[in-house]
């Protein structure tokens, strides 16, 4: 685990992570506030790309809790069996669904704690719905954020959670918005789990990791 990086380089870094990607956006794709909240549920254990080729018919027909209600649990397995673990994540869209009609009016909440008691949302997913969709500079840590924020100093942390507050103490604040979506996209493309491509990262000279690639 590399030490927490400096103010100063934290600057430095998310300055250049804003010059490359201005408004970096998440990969799922959603029309509203309900159907993020499926697909950031859906891709848990799941590529964003096998989820979005399940969601577009998905959404076609079902974009609202109550479409998803009318669509019924054999519909929506149906529409999602290529996803991994598909069976109880039906089970779970129908229950939230189903949650949202009888205690928030269909509508998706704005709270961590009311996303969070839905069925199969937990912390991730709240922050990437309060992140995305109200934007709260919520931060969702995903793999690739903790591997690169122990491997570059950036956000270190023994788990998930220390990462988080590491990302929400250390971010100059005007790039807290931004900032989950900057790492992970810069965890699933260059800072990669094996031979990260240090030859194209543009902090490279100001990351501490030493194994660095050409």
């Amino acid at each position: 685990m590399a030490k927490q990086l400096d103010y100063r380089t934290m600057q430095e870094i998310f300055h250049r992570f804003q010059a490359a990607e201005p408004e970096p956006k998440g990969e799922l794709e959603h029309t509203n506030a309900f159907t993020l909240l499926v697909a950031v549920a859906l891709s848990a254990q799941a590529t964003d790309a096998g989820v979005n080729k399940a969601t577009r018919g998905l959404f076609a027909i079902a974009d609202t809790p109550e479409k998803m209600l009318a669509l019924g649990i054999d519909g929506l397995t149906e529409q999602i069996k290529t996803i991994g673990l598909f069976r109880q994540k039906a089970k779970n869209v129908i229950k939230l669904s189903q949650i949202l009609v009888e205690q928030f009016d269909g509508q998706v909440p704005s709270s961590r704690a009311a996303l969070t008691s839905l069925p199969g949302v937990g912390r991730k997913t709240a922050n990437v719905v309060l992140n995305m969709w109200f934007g709260f500079p919520a931060q969702a840590v995903d793999t690739h954020i903790f591997r690169i924020g122990n491997r570059t100093g950036i956000c270190p942390g023994r788990d998930v959670e220390a990462v988080e507050r590491a990302i929400e103490d250390n971010v100059p604040v005007e790039f807290q918005r931004h900032a989950h979506h900057w790492l992970i996209l810069h965890g699933r493309y260059i800072c990669v789990a094996r031979k990260p491509k240090c030859g194209v990262c543009v902090i490279r000279d100001l990351c501490p990791f030493e194994e660095k690639t050409p």
